[in-house]
């Protein structure tokens, strides 16, 4: 007992930050890989991309988060981590960034081989391959449809919490739905930043915790089920309640 330690994970805008801590809180090990620099084939900056003819569109590549776990994996190696003495990871990563699962993406991630990087197991297991994150603000149009379908913004507010917000998940998806309809198509889940990186570890796609689905402009905050009419709104469709099988579905 006195040999257990932990690991924490962050994954933000910028980077991927890991600490390995242990029962008294002492931190052991940290690392990070910087996107812009450590892997600088993904062309970001500041961990992003700006679209170069509407630069409220921004995106950050979903592969260079999963490269980047890679490398920080090797790198905690490398430092001498025993990972056998890890008793539990925890994570927290950028808040309303979406994630578009390819059909079959759950049973890739059911069959990963440990001798190899992920990145190179999941590289074609997602339909939209620049994942919307909390920067861009290209959805508008999608916000106004959101509180349309609900009576108007403080109706929204009433129901989920906030009136429409472009970095929401709600209108991100919608935005997916409308303006790549094939790849809405051959998406089997989508996840937040957060539960994809969970899902990563999991070896099958995790479901949305209600701290982060409420911040989504779908959820009933009252109830802590997802809204019909607001699912229906963006061409979301879910299954389950918001814990337990609460990722998207198809």
């Amino acid at each position: 007992m006195e040999e257990r330690t932990f690991l924490g994970l962050d994954l933000s805008t910028q980077q991927l930050k890991a600490a390995v801590v242990n029962d008294n809180l002492q931190i052991i090990h940290q690392e990070s890989v910087i996107y812009d620099t450590d892997l600088p084939e993904f062309r970001t900056q500041g961990g992003a991309i700006i679209d170069k003819v509407n630069s409220r569109y921004i995106t950050a590549p979903t592969l260079m988060w999963i490269k980047a776990l890679d490398m920080l994996m090797d790198r905690l190696t490398v430092a001498g981590v025993d990972f056998s003495k890890i008793a539990a990871v925890s994570g927290t990563a950028q808040q309303h960034g979406s994630v578009y699962w390819q059909k079959g993406a759950e049973n890739a991630l059911k069959t990963l081989d440990p001798s190899e990087f992920q990145h190179l197991q999941l590289a074609t297991s997602f339909t939209v391959t620049n994942s919307p994150i909390w920067m861009d603000s290209s959805t508008t149009q999608q916000c106004k449809q959101l509180e349309a379908a609900v009576g108007g913004p403080e109706k929204l507010a009433e129901i989920t919490g906030s009136r429409a917000y472009e970095r929401f998940t709600g209108s991100q998806i919608a935005k997916v739905f409308q303006t790549k309809p094939d790849a809405y198509k051959n998406t089997e889940r989508i996840s937040l930043v957060s539960s994809f990186l969970c899902s990563l570890f999991l070896g099958k796609i995790a479901p949305i915790d209600i701290s982060d689905g409420s911040g989504m402009n779908l959820m009933d905050i009252h109830s802590k089920k997802w809204n019909q009419t607001l699912l229906d709104a963006c061409g979301a469709k879910l299954s389950g309640k918001t814990r337990g099988t609460s990722a998207f579905k198809y």
